[in-house]
């Protein structure tokens, strides 16, 4: 058997932490010195010593924990239950990194000097292209992210079944759903010359009149687009136009690696 010191050192836990869970009868000592009160552990005890260790750090309270060990659960319940909650976290995890992109992006908004000469006035052509529409109850980032990038998928999935062969590259179509206050129209799209009564898998055929655009490449990740796009916003009111719709992403490359991304943004002016 070990001293509750060397318990402590081979669990890489406390000796103070050990006193605490054989309080809340979580891991009592396989002995205690009736005379001196010397509390004593068997290697044994390593395995419940990590279980508990385990489940406290994936963010379960120790009356949680308690009644989890009182509950008896082996090995395969106990790996189960671990590994819902490690993928409950690097959810969580996930969403925080989201969420500080999304912080740094308005934090370059703040700081953004696009050059003029980098914003473009272009003559968009009239065009057909093949959609796949949702809604979404917002422009904030979250609710327009977990909407675009299925959305894009999708379209990407039913394209060999409705025989569509794309003229031309990915584009997202942005406008505000005028029937609510927030909601926004999202359309993934790539142009076509289909004949708009065929059978296109769900798809639907929109024909864009031709329109003028101020636009500007971003290069990086398309979460990061905000700094962009507010850019944009500055010029077109400083040059005295007026922004119409759809908004457009078009997106020029799309490697591996989101940082590596080039995508232009293309406001519609009067």
């Amino acid at each position: 058997m070990f001293a509750i010191g060397e318990f402590a050192r081979h669990g890489r836990v406390s000796i103070r932490m050990l006193r605490h869970y054989d309080a809340l009868g979580l891991l009592r000592p396989a002995y205690v010195d009736p005379s001196t009160g010397y509390r004593s552990y068997t290697a044994g005890q390593l395995a419940d010593l990590n279980r508990i260790v385990a489940l406290k750090d994936l963010g379960f309270t120790l009356e949680q924990v308690g009644a989890l060990i009182a509950d008896n659960l082996g090995a395969t319940e106990m790996r189960a239950l671990l590994t819902m909650r490690r993928a409950e976290l690097q959810t969580t995890v996930a969403e925080s990194y989201a969420r500080l992109a999304q912080v740094e992006s308005r934090l370059r908004g703040l700081e953004a000097d696009v050059p003029a000469a980098d914003i473009v006035v272009k003559d968009l052509p009239a065009g057909r292209l093949v959609a796949l529409t949702a809604t979404a109850a917002s422009f904030t980032p979250e609710d327009i992210t977990p909407i675009v990038r299925p959305l894009c998928a999708e379209l990407g999935r039913r394209l060999p079944d409705a025989d569509v062969h794309p003229a031309g590259r990915l584009t997202c179509l942005y406008e505000r759903n005028h029937a609510s206050e927030d909601e926004v129209v999202v359309r993934a799209t790539v142009p076509a010359a289909v004949d708009a009564g065929g059978n296109l898998n769900g798809l639907e055929v929109i024909d864009l009149p031709a329109m003028r655009a101020a636009t500007l490449v971003h290069r990086g990740p398309i979460d990061q687009v905000l700094p962009a796009w507010q850019a944009l916003a500055r010029w077109i009111d400083e040059n005295n136009h007026r922004a119409a719709e759809p908004a457009r992403e078009l997106y020029l490359d799309t490697p591996e690696y989101p940082a590596d991304w080039v995508t232009e943004l293309q406001e519609p002016i009067n």
